[in-house]
């Protein structure tokens, strides 16, 4: 049950995850490096599960404080302010990646002659067949989670909220089936690779990393979802749904730019 405050802010307990958050994210790394090195990959393992378990206790932990009134008007406002920070902090994430394919695009490397990008002989990816799809795809998905939000913030309808939950997952799983086919398509059949080109290793990171944020985004939208079957969300108080909307729009604003960027402007002839 909530209780009464005597001030706006929230002084938190101490606590143990920090410290165990810290410590799983440098064995989560520490062990990738040595899994590159083909040494073991079993403290990457570990190190990963316990990153996972900190952000789930840590998260109920944050959920328990809102339920039980901790979550002032104030304390909600910084809550939206951190997360606008963090997305900021992805857009750059994603401006180095974009910076890299444009300039290795327009300015080539010394390895290449010349002073236009060469880009190799390799099967080219008709933008407006399988990559268009996945577009309409994730755009359907961010109207699907703007109904649903509009569904909570007038008028909390429970049912048009959970629709609106449930088809965006469904859409954003379907996205990552389908880049999943074409990887498989590219790296089987048509002869890409990860390494070796520059279009290949800036086509590889741009989409691939984008794809891993669809992958949490899906994740983030199915625990609102079953938060929202259990009624924990109100016109008022619903901090942890819009983080999740805002996630899933840049999403899918940063793929509107790998469409154009990657799939039709730098896109190598076939």
């Amino acid at each position: 049950m909530a209780h009464a405050k005597e001030h706006d802010y929230h002084i938190l307990n101490p606590s143990v995850w920090p410290f165990i958050g810290a410590v799983s994210g440098f064995a989560m790394l520490f062990g990738a490096v040595l899994w590159m090195h083909g040494i073991t990959a079993w403290l990457f393992w570990i190190g990963f599960v316990g990153v996972l378990y900190t952000m789930y206790a840590w998260w109920v932990e944050v959920v328990a404080e809102s339920n039980i009134g901790d979550h002032t008007p104030v304390v909600r406002i910084g809550l939206r302010y951190g997360f606008i920070l963090f997305i900021t902090s992805e857009v750059m994430f994603f401006s180095a990646w974009f910076w890299s394919f444009i300039k290795h695009t327009m300015y080539p490397m010394a390895s290449y002659t010349g002073t236009e990008y060469h880009a190799p002989h390799i099967h080219a990816v008709d933008a407006f067949h399988l990559p268009l799809i996945n577009t309409l795809i994730l755009l359907l998905s961010g109207c699907a989670v703007t109904w649903a939000h509009h569904a909570l913030v007038h008028g909390n309808v429970r049912k048009d909220l959970i629709n609106g939950l449930s088809i965006g997952i469904v859409l954003g799983a379907l996205f990552t089936v389908f880049q999943g086919y074409e990887y498989r398509e590219l790296l089987v059949h048509e002869g890409w690779e990860f390494g070796g080109d520059q279009y290949f290793s800036n086509f590889f990171m741009a989409t691939g990393f984008h794809g891993m944020h669809v992958i949490i985004g899906t994740i983030f939208l199915l625990v609102c979802l079953i938060r929202a079957t259990k009624g924990a969300f109100t016109e008022e108080k619903h901090i942890g749904f819009e983080a999740a909307a805002w996630y899933w729009h840049f999403v899918d604003v940063v793929w509107l730019f790998l469409f154009f960027v990657v799939y039709l402007w730098g896109a190598p002839v076939g």
